[in-house]
């Protein structure tokens, strides 16, 4: 029997789905703590760049760009000399005075519009390519604006840190899970494994497989019942075993018993048939079916012995290359049903032993005879890798929910398809048939009649085509 592939899907959405959630929850809780750590960095940022402009503004209270006050160049200047702070002072009508040359004028619209509107301003801008913080304010007694550029790129550094160090620790969580999803699917999914190749050892006839069943949870209880079902279900083959090789021993005990009997009543029987055209005719008839009977008799135990020998697997096969086509005619003539039969295929040249095709045969289309009491058609071929003869006639067919058991021992299907038959011959073909490596398949209609197929394994590639 082929190693059958374990499956792994549930194994993998297990895991899959544990890292998943693991992913989930150590991505979402590194956003958090990325937002909040930045928000902490940026509230620091912004609580020393206010507190700084809100001096530089009283600084520059009342300053002009004009004569006689304090001049607003030197104050930039003096500003980004003394704190190493970029500076831009603007006034209305006037250039910008900025200290250095790099951000001017690169004040923001947005902060712009709400500086003239009183208020004290801040955004986050880029000069440069480098991050600042940028705050704003009217100075007191002027019409300047003052604007002081904060640098944040340590902030955006130790920001950047703060993200690597949480991806990395992400990418940590996820190899973790799914190495933990992997134990903890395995050790979940192991005794499914262990029932999966118990059943497996089951069908493949090893009845005394049974789990380990002391763990005392779920799957102990699932354990404890499985070999609960595989003790009754050893108990019930067993049982039925037995019953069967007493069946067999009883048919082949029948058919041996009767064997001598039956000899000296062939005999007997013999004398009668010769001597009954002597007879009176009242005695006449009687004498004809007690011939008839023994006869039947003959054959009904002649047929339990072969079956007794199929079940002892004593009988052997003596394989000829033969050519199918030819061999089905043989058998046809043979038995004088050229009449009755019509034969059609191609020939094909197969191993087979001709006495058990024979017998097959024979079986079929007598059974077919037998039944239908209409024409009967046999073709021969070659299908695939096999060799087939499909026996169909036009009778009255086999119900539906009798079809199944057509080839049971002693099984007739109705009165229509009784006749005076012993119910074996089916039963025999099909033991032959696969005595032989083939097999017999049927397909019947209560209004198209019935067909029989025998399929037999190709030894032999050649063939020959003869169309009838």
């Amino acid at each position: 029997m082929a190693r059958q592939r374990r499956p792994r899907g549930l194994r993998r959405r297990l895991i899959l789905a544990f890292v998943l959630v693991a992913a989930a929850s150590a991505g979402t809780l590194a956003v958090v703590s990325y937002a909040l750590v930045r928000e902490a960095r940026l509230d620091a940022l912004l609580s020393v760049g206010q507190a700084e402009t809100m001096e530089d503004l009283r600084l520059a209270n009342g300053i002009t760009p004009g004569p006689g006050t304090l001049d607003p160049n030197r104050f930039v200047y003096s500003y980004q000399l003394l704190h190493g702070t970029p500076t831009v002072l603007t006034f209305p009508g006037h250039r910008a005075v900025a200290s250095d040359p790099l951000i001017n004028p690169p004040v923001s619209p947005t902060l712009r519009r709400v500086v003239d509107s009183g208020q004290v301003g801040y955004l986050m801008t880029k000069v440069g390519g480098e991050p600042y913080l940028e705050v704003g304010g009217q100075v007191p007694r002027s019409t300047a604006r003052l604007y002081v550029f904060f640098t944040a790129a340590q902030v955006d550094q130790e920001l950047t840190q703060v993200r690597t160090a949480l991806m990395a620790g992400w990418l940590g969580v996820v190899l973790l899970a799914a190495l933990i999803g992997r134990a903890l699917a395995k050790r979940a999914l192991d005794p499914v494994a262990r029932a999966s190749r118990a059943a497996r050892l089951i069908a493949d006839g090893r009845l005394d497989t049974r789990l380990p069943a002391g763990a005392r949870d779920e799957f102990g209880a699932w354990a404890a019942a499985f070999n609960e079902m595989a003790d009754a279900l050893q108990g019930k083959i067993a049982a039925l075993s037995a019953a069967r090789a007493r069946e067999r021993q009883f048919t082949s005990d029948v058919a041996h018993e009767l064997r001598t009997p039956l000899t000296a009543l062939v005999a007997e029987a013999s004398v009668l048939a010769e001597m009954s055209a002597a007879m009176p005719a009242e005695a006449r008839r009687p004498s004809e079916l007690l011939v008839s009977d023994v006869r039947r008799l003959r054959v009904l135990v002649e047929e339990l012995m072969e079956l007794s020998r199929l079940d002892a697997g004593t009988e052997q096969v003596q394989a000829l290359e033969v050519g199918l086509l030819g061999s089905v005619r043989s058998i046809v003539r043979l038995r004088g049903w050229d009449e009755q039969v019509e034969l059609a295929g191609s020939e094909v040249v197969l191993s087979v032993d001709p006495r058990r095709l024979e017998r097959i045969v024979a079986n079929l289309v007598g059974n077919a005879i037998e039944h239908s009491g209409r024409a009967v058609r046999i073709t021969v071929g070659r299908a695939d890798s096999a060799a087939y003869v499909e026996v169909s006639d036009a009778g009255p067919g086999i119900e539906p929910d009798r079809l199944p058991r057509v080839f049971d021992r002693f099984y007739k299907a109705d009165p229509a398809r009784s006749g005076g038959g012993s119910g074996l011959g089916l039963a025999i073909a099909l033991e032959n048939a696969t005595l032989l490596g083939g097999g017999i398949t049927v397909r019947s209609d209560v209004s198209t009649g019935s067909a029989f197929r025998l399929t037999l394994p190709l030894t032999a590639e050649r063939e020959t085509v003869s169309e009838l």
